[in-house]
């Protein structure tokens, strides 16, 4: 049952990263104002807002194309449906950051991000690690905002 949420939850983030990566020349870069612990503190408050059942509020804080690409509704449907059966957080430690620019080729996905990918145990899997991976978009406000997450 528990694998069953998480699947599910992999095949829907993987049809939106798939189509949010079409088109698109994915390069690395490296955003001149991003300062890792920043983004780390960041993601850590994005999960945390997950692990208080503040997914709405999270939807709702997101960029414009996150938004777009998944209603607030079935966003927080599909994290409390992958993340229930987990049960609450033990320990999570942040493992990677990683940079990347997305082409021009769709005008609603194009521009920076910054993923941070944590290592995950939680109660009801204590014996295996979960990765969850925040992404955030720097928009042109130049102010970085949620854009993602998913659980691998």
């Amino acid at each position: 049952m528990i694998n069953q949420g998480v699947e599910t939850m992999k095949k829907v983030i993987r049809g939106l990263l798939a189509a949010a990566l079409l088109g698109s020349w994915l390069q690395f870069a490296f955003a001149q104002d991003v300062e890792p612990s920043d983004m780390v503190r960041g993601g850590l408050q994005a999960i945390q807002m997950i692990d208080q059942n503040k997914t709405g509020e999270l939807w709702d804080g997101a960029t414009p194309a996150a938004r777009k690409r998944v209603g607030r509704d079935d966003f927080v449907n599909q994290v409390t449906k992958a993340r229930a059966p987990l049960g609450a957080a033990q320990q999570r430690t942040w493992v990677a950051i990683n940079r990347q620019v997305v082409g021009e080729g769709n005008q609603d996905l194009a521009g920076q991000y910054v993923s941070v990918e944590y290592e995950t145990r939680f109660a009801n899997k204590a014996n295996a690690t979960v990765r969850e991976l925040v992404t955030f978009q720097l928009g042109d406000d130049r102010v970085w905002r949620f854009s993602g997450y998913v659980l691998r």
